[in-house]
């Protein structure tokens, strides 16, 4: 099992959750609105710094992570839009 953590702009959640839905991803958890600065620039929710981040969540067999991944990666560059993922393995699901 792998757990993805995405990190996306929140404006751009929902075209995130269509991937997730044609990638027969069911089982997800999302933060909204998370603040924060990296190479995307100052994410503060704020006036000065209006924009915000969402991270999801999801565990998922080793064997479907990487059909997801690759379909994240085609959208951004379709897009021209930025995701990070972040993979974990895991050992088990309590």
């Amino acid at each position: 099992m792998k757990m993805l953590m995405i990190i996306v702009d929140s404006s751009h959640k929902e075209e995130l959750e269509v991937l997730l839905n044609r990638n027969e991803i069911v089982g997800y958890t999302e933060i909204p609105q998370v603040h924060g600065v990296g190479e995307s620039g100052v994410r503060m929710g704020s006036r000065a710094f209006p924009k915000t981040s969402s991270i999801v969540f999801t565990v998922l067999p080793a064997d479907r992570l990487q059909p997801l991944v690759d379909d994240i990666k085609r959208y951004c560059a379709e897009c021209m839009k930025k995701m990070k993922m972040i993979v974990w393995n895991v050992e088990q699901v309590i």
